[in-house]
């Protein structure tokens, strides 16, 4: 491993990445559960310029089904409001000063459903994004093939195999937790 071009933590750092997008995908699919992740997709028309709503507001979840929005300036109330309604995330803001509270509706089977397969393509894109990674770093191992062993190029081999295969069960691994916690009433 002395050439910088073949580094197999930089190969597992970016399988890695897709894993930590799909955490972020999945944070944001609703479960009939009150999750202050629920809105960090949610992005808000403060001063003049689009800001995510945690840097204007602070999330709590005082129920298990409800969401409360402290809005930190007066001025941004609606804005915030605007933000959560045009996310789409089905939710309907009840404001009360600079709080805005967010009632999580009860999830029926066939929401659940899709939801569930809304997961699925979120993690087969990240698996996707594994698969990439072992395809450029395969490609990188060929252009070295003059220059090393047989045998190094082998072990490099089998090292981004392990890589890869750490990188999907890890993505498997988030689905079956979200698919769990969805389908769970």
């Amino acid at each position: 491993m002395a050439n910088a071009t073949y580094d197999i933590n930089d190969i597992k750092r970016r399988m890695s990445g897709a894993s930590t997008a799909l955490k972020g995908e999945l944070s944001g699919l609703r479960t009939g559960r009150a999750s202050s992740h629920l809105l960090d997709p949610v992005m808000v028309d403060a001063y003049g310029a689009m800001m995510p709503l945690v840097q204007c507001a602070s999330v709590t979840v005082p129920e298990p089904r409800m969401l409360a929005v402290n809005v930190w300036d007066k001025s941004l109330v609606k804005a915030v409001e605007k933000g959560i309604v045009d996310s789409n995330l089905g939710l309907s803001p009840a404001t009360d000063g600079q709080t805005i509270r967010l009632r999580i509706p009860e999830l029926n089977q066939e929401r659940r459903k899709e939801l569930v397969k809304l997961a699925h393509k979120y993690a087969e894109n990240a698996r996707i994004a594994v698969r990439h990674v072992r395809r450029d770093a395969m490609d990188t191992l060929k252009k070295l093939e003059k220059d090393h062993g047989k045998d190094e190029i082998e072990r490099f081999t089998a090292e981004i195999q392990k890589a890869t295969d750490a990188g999907i069960a890890e993505v498997d691994a988030l689905l079956g937790v979200k698919e769990k916690e969805i389908l769970t009433v």
